[in-house]
Parts: structure tokens; sequence; C-alpha cells
């Protein structure tokens, strides 16, 4: 090998072994600087963090104080005064003995959730072939004892041409009272509400009351969106079947009610029985009329 070739190797070699060494530096450089970087990370102090807040789940105070304590059966107090949306000085009783009534508690200022309540009532009532006036009343009942008979009679003008319905005139009723009155009335009931003056409104649970033509709580339907079947079996069971189909009336038997939901939920056994029963007396009906055809038959012979 010549004395030029071998020079041109080692700087070769040389330039390799620069670039190499330039490259190991860099790697021992920047995993310095990464381990130095975590080690930091790792023992620095904790970032401050603000204390926790409310919990997600907990209850706001005042709606501990907001709910039902169901009541069925219980008895509203019937002399108990109100005054209506024309001004008059009314009882109770004038709204009861003849007909269940559908009882709304609802005050007349709320920005929210009455009207969504009388919203979903009305629009439930809407699709059922009972009038109110006729198979029953439907009666409103403000539990702001600051509220005006004026504002009773803007909420029924209101509501009366989203029903509907001519005898509605005579079967909606928008009441007010003294808080003495609105305490004895939603005592009897179990509707529970509360007053916040922070915001100035009240905090209130969200359902219909169905009573008996006596005045007895005979059923709760809960939420601002009311199934027309759960109403309309919730009136026929109050009214001890004097409304409705019979049809109705057989349904109670299969359809049980349900305090905890305030729904009627099918119960099979119920029906299982209904069907047994079904299946024995058609029995019974094609056995008598095979004997009978038999007989005729043989007469004729």
């Amino acid at each position: 090998m010549t004395t030029t070739k071998l020079t041109n190797i080692l700087k070769t070699t040389e330039v390799c072994n620069a670039k190499a060494f330039v490259a190991f530096v860099c790697l021992v450089s920047f995993v310095g600087i990464a381990f130095s970087t975590g080690v930091r990370a790792q023992f620095s102090e904790p970032v401050s963090v603000p204390p926790p807040g409310v919990v997600a789940s907990e209850q706001i105070p005042i709606l501990k104080k907001v709910g039902i304590d169901q009541k069925l059966n219980g008895q509203v107090p019937l002399d108990t005064p109100f005054v209506d949306e024309q001004g008059r000085d009314v009882t109770l009783r004038q709204f009861f003995g003849k007909r269940p009534v559908v009882l709304v508690f609802a005050y007349y200022n709320c920005p929210m959730l009455c009207s969504m309540v009388l919203n979903g009532a009305v629009s439930t009532l809407q699709t059922m072939s009972f009038d109110a006036g006729k198979e029953f009343e439907f009666v409103v009942v403000s539990f702001d004892p600051g509220d005006t008979p004026q504002a009773a009679l803007a909420k029924r003008k209101e509501y009366l041409p989203r029903y509907g319905r001519p005898r509605g005139e005579a079967g909606f009723h928008f009441l007010t009272g003294r808080e003495s009155s609105v305490k004895a009335l939603t005592s009897a009931v179990g509707f529970k509400y509360a007053y916040d003056p922070a915001i100035r409104q009240f905090a209130h649970p969200a359902l219909i009351t169905i009573l008996t033509p006596a005045g007895r709580v005979s059923r709760y339907v809960y939420g601002i969106d009311f199934p027309a079947y759960d109403v309309r079996l919730a009136l026929v069971e109050a009214a001890d079947g004097k409304i409705g189909s019979p049809i109705d009336r057989a349904l109670l038997y299969c359809y049980h009610y349900d305090p905890a939901t305030g729904r009627y939920g099918f119960v099979i056994m119920d029906a299982v029985r209904i069907g047994g029963l079904a299946t024995l007396l058609g029995v019974g009906v094609f056995m008598f009329a095979s004997l009978r055809r038999e007989r005729i038959f043989h007469l004729i012979k």
C-alpha cells in the first residue's frame, strides 16, 4: 500500500471517529439533561391546588325540605277557604262531591317548573276522552300566599284555550289563598315546598295528585310528562269505577299502582288468572253450544 493511500485512510478514520465522538457527546448531554429534568420534576414541590368544592352528589340544603310525604287515602280539609280566579270566596268542598279531582300545586309567577307541570298536565288531559267538568275537575292551587286572583285569572285564560274543550270552562279552577289555607291543604296531601329568599323563588316537587269525589288522596303521578293511561286509570280508580269503560275497569285488575314510581304496572299473575277464567268460560260456552246442537240434531232425526 502506498503512502498516499495510507494517509487518506487515516484521515477518513479520524473524520469518522470525530463524528462518532460528537454524536456520543450529544447523546450523553441529552440523556443528562433529560435525567436532570426528570429528577427535578420528581422531587419538586407539588403544584398548589384549590380546596375541593361542593360534592356533586351533595344535596342542596333547601331541597332537604322539599318532596312528597305520601298520604294515600288521607282526607283533605274540604271546608278550607280559598279565593277563585274571579275573586270570589270559595271552599274546597265546592269542587268535590260528584267527580274525582286532578289537583295541581303551582304558583303563578314560577319561572319554570310550575309551567312545565301545567303544560304536561293539560297536554295529557287533551289526549283523553274524559272531559273536565264532566268526568273530573281540574283544580290548580297556588302555594304562594302573595299570588292574586288576577294572576290566577291570567293563568286560567292561558290554559283554557290550550285545553280546547267546551266543558273546560266549567271544569278548570285556579285558586289562591292565605298561607294558613295553603299549609292546611299541602300538609293534608303531603306536598312539601320551601321558599328561597336568595332567589325569591319556591323549591317544590313536580307532580299531580288525583283525589276521590269525597276528597281523599287516591294517587300521585310524578314528573312533568304524565302518561295518559296512568292518569286515566287513576281517575277511574278514584271514581270507584263510575267513569270510564268496562275495559278500563278490567285493566285495573291487570295494572296495579306502584306508589314508589307513581305509575301503573302490569301484574302478570292477575293477567294469568283473568286469562284462565276467560279460557274456562270459553270452554264452557263451547261445550254448552255443542251439547245443545247435538240435542237439536237428535230431535230432528
